[in-house]
């Protein structure tokens, strides 16, 4: 088995373009979680023209809603989200540099395409893993919409953070292309 490679934000289209459906991956610093909510607003302010909580180049969102902390941790389960309840406003994220996201299932081929249009990937992470993945955030903070609780906008920093890539720059979708199990 190949050692991942690490991916830190700002990511540069350079790097992308070496990674392939069916790599792994690793994630490391700064990663935004949004859910729903934070998309609406994220696409809203951008289409109004406002100044945003974050600088959307070269990012990586992660599409979580962690669950609160226990005594002693930084924040709890942080497992994926649906990747598609986000379609309606991803294209409109990445249309501003957005280069990675972070879910699971499958992606509407209005995204793909934006995708491809804008360079970004989309990796997958496993479902059901909630807890394995709050232990690699090492901080976490609300950026915006703290009303919003498990669908604030949050800024984590994560550390060895593992995902695989779905969908790469060359147009390859793991979950149509890859291993009977991936097709599913």
């Amino acid at each position: 088995m190949s050692q991942p490679i690490a991916l830190q934000a700002p990511v540069a289209l350079e790097t992308l373009k070496t990674l392939a459906a069916g790599q792994e991956v690793a994630l490391f610093g700064q990663v935004y979680a949004a859910r729903d909510m934070a998309h609406r607003f994220l696409a809203d302010l951008i289409k109004s023209g406002q100044e945003l909580p974050f600088e959307l180049e070269g990012q990586i969102i992660y599409y979580t809603g962690p669950s609160p902390a226990p005594p002693g941790l930084v924040i709890g389960a942080a497992g994926p989200t649906t990747s598609g309840r986000m379609d309606l406003f991803t294209p409109t994220l990445l249309s501003k540099g957005v280069r990675v996201l972070v879910g699971k299932g499958r992606r509407s081929p209005e995204v793909k395409e934006a995708l491809l249009k804008h360079g970004a990937v989309y990796l997958a992470a496993v479902g059901g893993a909630g807890a394995f993945y709050g232990q690699k955030i090492t901080a976490a903070q609300t950026l915006a919409w703290p009303e919003l609780g498990p669908e604030a906008l949050l800024r984590l920093t994560v550390e060895a953070m593992p995902a695989v890539v779905i969908n790469d720059l060359a147009g390859q979708d793991l979950y149509e292309s890859g291993p009977a199990a991936w097709r599913l």
